[in-house]
């Protein structure tokens, strides 16, 4: 039996916490959602942190996840969907607790170890690629599609992706296109790649650690099962993806596709004209102003306002009727076209929230 199927079947809780040797073990462990984040289950990995960072027994903590399909697939879209169009309140206070608790895993002063095989996307992508131990494998398919539902990449997402190199950031933000294990180390947002089927021994080697185990020893013990160099697909289109990315407008850059005129333009040409107009120009501008950003914290309060300001406007509601609830794949942006989103629209997503405000505790 695999590790992944051994823990389908433990007990039904949305999250389990527990040791195993000097390791501290979470597990995500909704399977059937592809462990979906729940407002529940970020509150029980806040507690699991204090725990574990307390407790003189613990040399590191290792992030998993149940099930064969992957370690998340982000937070739960349906409920954030049902709490918007109701008008309700679960946009602002998930998020507030998420993007702490994002803020607070690369501070922790164990080593922490985020193992990200399958479908790795948003939320799971704030629980895992902030961390100090970042494992990836060859069946992970790793991604931020949020601008395809009205959306961006949170979570930190836009610290994360504008640091990778060149514009291979922008590339898989403005697109939404999935990373490879490869992928996402070249990326930056991960640093080891592994086949799958060596995971029993490197999570075997992790729990076993020594006691007092430092990041060096879990780099020591990550590198032993490392694969092959393997070339990231992304690297191979990386001299296009400067060039066409490098603009600050979302115009420029479909014009920059147009003219190149390439197999990979028109593909990424038609990516990009499925997802919402806003979305993109939002996303775009999070990118360039996360760059010059200090710290993840930075980005992440800039990130909350702007969440905040997509959970109450249309385009949020209608990406995912059309993605997840009603499945037509035919959503009705407004505005429809890129050259329609003007710059006072997109200034509305980043204007501070009277209501609802990010703090960071000390």
């Amino acid at each position: 039996m695999s590790a992944h199927a051994a823990m389908a079947e433990s007990p039904e809780k949305d999250l389990i916490v527990c040791r195993e040797g000097a390791a501290g073990i979470i597990r995500l462990n909704r399977p059937k959602a592809i462990n979906a984040l729940t407002l529940e289950m970020t509150r029980e990995i806040v507690v699991a942190l204090d725990e574990f960072e307390a407790d003189p027994g613990v040399s590191l903590v290792l992030l998993e996840g149940a099930g064969e399909r992957g370690l998340c697939a982000g937070g739960d879209i349906r409920g954030l969907y049902e709490s918007a169009k109701a008008g309700g309140d679960l946009g602002p206070v998930f998020w507030r607790e998420e993007y702490i608790l994002n803020a607070r895993i690369p501070e922790f002063p164990k080593p922490y170890v985020a193992y990200m095989d399958g479908l790795v996307m948003g939320g799971g992508v704030g629980l895992s690629a902030h961390g100090a131990h970042r494992i990836v494998t060859d069946k992970t398919k790793m991604a931020m599609p949020e601008v395809g539902l009205g959306f961006f990449p949170d979570v930190g997402g836009t610290w994360l992706l504008s640091r990778a190199p060149g514009e291979i950031g922008t590339y898989f933000a403005l697109t939404g296109q999935t990373m490879t294990g490869a992928d996402a180390v070249y990326a930056g947002a991960a640093d080891v790649l592994i086949t799958s089927s060596n995971w029993a021994g490197l999570r075997d080697a992790l729990t076993n650690a020594p006691l007092r185990a430092t990041s060096n020893d879990v780099r020591a013990i990550m590198a032993q099962y490392a694969a092959a160099d393997i070339q990231a697909p992304v690297a191979t289109h990386r001299e296009q993806i400067d060039r066409v990315f490098a603009h600050d407008t979302m115009e420029a850059i479909v014009a920059a596709l147009k003219q190149d005129g390439s197999e990979f333009a028109l593909a990424t040409l038609r990516a990009l004209s499925e997802k919402s107009p806003t979305a993109l120009k939002v996303t775009l501008e999070l990118l360039r102003r996360a760059r010059t950003s200090k710290s993840l914290k930075e980005s992440l309060v800039r990130e909350y306002n702007s969440a905040l300001a997509v959970f109450t406007s249309s385009e949020f509601v209608e990406g995912v009727r059309a993605a997840i609830i009603d499945k037509d794949r035919n959503p009705k942006w407004s505005p429809s076209r890129i050259e329609d989103v003007t710059p006072e629209i997109v200034e509305k997503y980043f204007a501070p929230n009277g209501k609802y405000k990010l703090v960071f505790p000390d």
